[in-house]
């Protein structure tokens, strides 16, 4: 985010009882932007709305636009924004490059990482499966394999959304929804893996899947075979006069904005970003981590970090132990 605005961060508490982890406690701790926007000239908040965001600004800013331009009667269907995809992939590359690497024991691949950047920035589509078909590439699936890892055979998973059919789900949104939001009364996890939900076999592994998922949404894209539905795709809708709501797909999941005009300035604004969905109080977080064998607190901890890393939030993560 802008300087002098703290993004916040997801906590995570635990506590422990005769050697197992007896009660996890998840919170995504974000500071509510609503407040910023209200009250501004519509054009204004939505130019405000990128430079408040550190990650994934182009999809935030994308989202705010289509919004506004849906509450003004201009709504669109499903489509792949290319600057909003380019931004997905980068971010796949840099949890694939930079990130994953080290959980792994290794070093960042920075200079494959700028490299590929740049091959996505110019459509040069072929550079890049040569990367992701890398020994390299091989290397890492192998060591990320080789991790500790649980079960999770059937994920709750939204399913594809796009803005025109939520409004039968949720006909308007509402700050305890942002908070918590939910798929049919229930938690949902949202990202690759949800996306890529019956186009190609995953293993059960928990973690394994979220990181695979990634790298196949990077492969669909070197291979020419990216579908309206991934990363980068965007539509909007208007739930009645002077509202509007747009859905995007970012790299971490499905990001909804939604704003009500009081004539051309902003009455309210309402956004659910990815990380509130992965990292509901009730989601997948808690139940990867409860009961686990705790005698080892290092050992939880890194645990811990590499369950955080599969659901990628977009701040900072804390672990506390109550």
């Amino acid at each position: 985010m802008a300087a002098g605005i703290d993004p916040g961060c997801v906590r995570l508490r635990l506590a422990i009882d005769s050697g197992r982890v007896s009660e996890v406690r998840v919170a995504s701790e974000r500071p509510a932007l609503a407040p910023l926007l209200r009250g501004r000239s519509a054009d204004e908040a939505v130019r405000l709305v990128p430079l408040l965001f550190a990650l994934c600004g182009k999809a935030q800013g994308r989202a705010a636009a289509l919004a506004l331009e849906a509450a003004r009667g201009r709504e669109c269907g499903p489509h792949l924004d290319s600057e909003v995809q380019r931004e997905a992939l980068r971010e796949h590359l840099w949890r694939w490059l930079l990130d994953l690497p080290l959980l792994v024991g290794d070093a960042a691949v920075q200079q494959e990482f700028v490299a590929a950047t740049g091959w996505i920035a110019n459509g040069r589509r072929d550079e890049l499966g040569v990367l992701l078909g890398s020994s390299r590439i091989g290397t890492l699936c192998r060591r990320l394999g080789d991790l500790e890892d649980v079960a999770d055979p059937r994920p709750r998973l939204l399913p594809p959304l796009d803005a025109q059919t939520t409004l039968g789900c949720w006909p308007r949104l509402d700050a305890e929804f942002c908070r918590t939001p939910h798929w049919r009364s229930e938690p949902a996890e949202t990202g690759a893996l949800a996306r890529r939900q019956g186009k190609v076999a995953l293993p059960a592994a928990a973690f394994a899947a979220r990181w695979l998922a990634r790298l196949e949404e990077l492969r669909d894209w070197a291979n020419s075979s990216e579908r309206v539905g991934a990363g980068g795709t965007a539509s909007a809708a208007k739930p009645e006069s002077g509202v509007g709501r747009a859905l995007v797909e970012t790299a971490r999941g499905l990001l909804m904005h939604e704003i009500l005009l009081d004539g051309d300035r902003i009455a309210d604004y309402f956004i659910v970003a990815p990380t509130e969905w992965n990292f509901h109080p009730s989601g997948p977080l808690a139940g990867w981590l409860m009961g686990r064998d705790a005698t080892d607190r290092d050992a939880v901890s890194a645990f811990a970090a590499r369950a955080v890393a599969a659901l990628d939030p977009c701040v900072r993560w804390e672990l506390e132990w109550l």
